[in-house]
């Protein structure tokens, strides 16, 4: 029993600290109007493809799936299956496990529920991979030369840079208040130091299409859903007023 009795204090004691380290983070809101836009899906779609999928399986997601944000079989086919040369495949790597963590210290993680997995007392998983993927900057003490603000030391390259191009975080140091002897780091902003194919504004918005992408991916039905729940509640508004005065019909006699 007392083995017990810890065991769960310990757990109490994990999630309790790993809430208040989700509270910390600052997330930037992610424009969620995307998920029901079909041209931002079909570009996150390629994104996805092009950078993503060559270390980042997302092995419950079949390419035929796509056909759903409106691509056809012949644009998967000659857009999308690098992996693979069939359209009813799950979307795989060839990157071998072992080298994987070799090169990035662990094996990437499937992204199939990532946008999903994601979600904190901060916000949602989308709003988590927006800030994430727009938060990298350059940092030669780590084996990769990049770091992120949202997840330090993180093992993942900055797979997206030639888009962005390169930045470095601006920090200050400044003494503890509470504790002169210690020191604490803040960030300042970042700074540009090469450009990238992309305007602030353009890359903005292509993370955001591959964010609405992977949020998609994580539930492909959710948009119907949303729809089917809508017609739901005005069935049963509409029926609730039908059986109300049909109630009323059938006991007016009663005294």
């Amino acid at each position: 029993m007392k083995k017990i009795l810890a065991s769960l204090l310990a757990a109490i004691t994990l999630l309790s600290g790993a809430a208040h380290a989700n509270t910390a983070l600052v997330l930037d809101k992610f424009p969620k109007e995307r998920v029901t836009d079909l041209a931002a899906l079909q570009n996150g779609a390629k994104l996805f493809v092009n950078y993503c999928l060559n270390c980042h399986a997302a092995a419950f997601m079949r390419f035929n799936r796509l056909k759903d944000i409106g691509l056809t079989d012949q644009q998967i086919k000659d857009n999308m299956l690098f992996p693979t040369d069939k359209v009813g495949e799950v979307m795989k790597v060839s990157l071998d496990p072992k080298d994987a963590k070799a090169w990035f210290g662990a094996v990437p993680p499937d992204l199939t529920l990532v946008a999903r997995s994601r979600a904190s007392g901060s916000g949602t998983g989308a709003d988590y991979l927006y800030t994430y993927l727009r938060s990298f900057y350059r940092d030669d003490a780590r084996p990769t030369g990049w770091n992120n603000l949202i997840f330090p030391n993180v093992g993942m390259p900055h797979v997206l840079w030639e888009l962005q191009g390169q930045r470095a975080a601006k920090f200050v140091t400044e003494a503890d208040p509470h504790n002169p002897a210690k020191t604490e780091h803040h960030f300042e902003g970042f700074e540009q130091l090469t450009p990238g194919k992309l305007s602030p504004q353009e890359y903005d918005s292509a993370v955001a299409d591959l964010v609405a992408y992977l949020q998609w991916m994580g539930e492909p039905v959710q948009n119907q859903r949303t729809r089917i729940g809508v017609g739901v509640l005005i069935f049963l508004a509409i029926f609730f007023f039908i059986a109300w005065r049909l109630n009323a019909a059938f006991w007016k006699d009663v005294k």
